[in-house]
């Protein structure tokens, strides 16, 4: 990895008004009002979808296959998820960096949706150790492509190919606090393990205080109530501990290769 350091900008704000879309970089006017994903699942729009959809498939399996071309060769890697709205004072900052610094260190390439905030803690924590720092970024009305310490990274229109990535190439994931889509992503994991349609894998929750009481609701109302099993919260490691968090990576499944 190169000893250049990233350019100088407060974390988390926008360079300029700008949209990537994949490998597109569209600026001011030229920004669209709806994102590729939004278009794909508005459904009321006739027979609309007879011209336009059946051309998405395309863009979609391109999705796919830059996403494993690029990918195939990464090597060990664990993915952090986190809210995009972590400012650098949160504890949870400091956290993330520490963990992306860690993992590292145990061999691992650091994944994460490539955003501010909590992705950007990690992915900065493995650009300082000279690790392999990759950001899997999504196309929003909000966000302005990857942030600065990300030195792999790939830009997705669909959540659904993004979401592939994360699991196919991920040999456990260290969630810190976050909102919808950080919950969407640590459930999705969760289903995936518990159905068996991927192989068991750690997920770790970073942050006890915020994460308690989720777990509390989970254990005490959908198990009592028979919804799911104790194992499928048994998986649910919780810490505030980032050398805890890395070392149940590490000890499931043994050193990375």
């Amino acid at each position: 990895m190169s000893d250049e350091q990233p350019e100088k900008r407060t974390p988390g704000t926008p360079r300029d008004d700008r949209r990537q879309t994949g490998p597109v970089t569209l600026r001011r006017a030229k920004v669209p009002a709806t994102t590729a994903d939004q278009r794909l699942l508005e459904g009321h729009r006739g027979a609309d979808w007879l011209h336009a959809d059946p051309w998405r498939v395309m863009r979609i399996q391109s999705e796919f296959v830059e996403g494993f071309g690029t990918l195939s060769e990464l090597g060990p890697a664990v993915a952090v998820f986190g809210s995009a709205r972590t400012r650098l004072t949160d504890p949870a900052y400091a956290m993330g960096v520490e963990v992306g610094r860690l993992l590292v260190e145990e061999g691992y390439a650091v994944i994460t949706g490539g955003g501010p905030g909590a992705m950007e803690a990690a992915n900065k924590g493995a650009f300082e150790a000279k690790g392999t720092s990759v950001g899997l970024g999504i196309e929003l009305p909000f966000e302005r492509g990857l942030n600065e310490y990300v030195d792999l990274g790939i830009n997705f229109r669909y959540f659904f190919a993004r979401k592939v990535m994360f699991l196919k190439y991920s040999r456990g994931f260290i969630v810190l606090p976050g909102g919808f889509g950080t919950l969407d992503e640590l459930f999705e994991a969760v289903t995936l393990a518990q159905t068996r349609k991927v192989t068991g894998f750690p997920i770790v929750l970073m942050g006890v205080a915020y994460w308690q009481g989720l777990l509390d609701w989970l254990r005490d109302t959908v198990l009592e109530r028979g919804m799911i099993n104790p194992s499928d919260i048994d998986r649910l490691i919780l810490t505030d501990d980032p050398h805890e968090a890395v070392k149940a990576i590490r000890t499931y499944e043994g050193p990375p290769a």
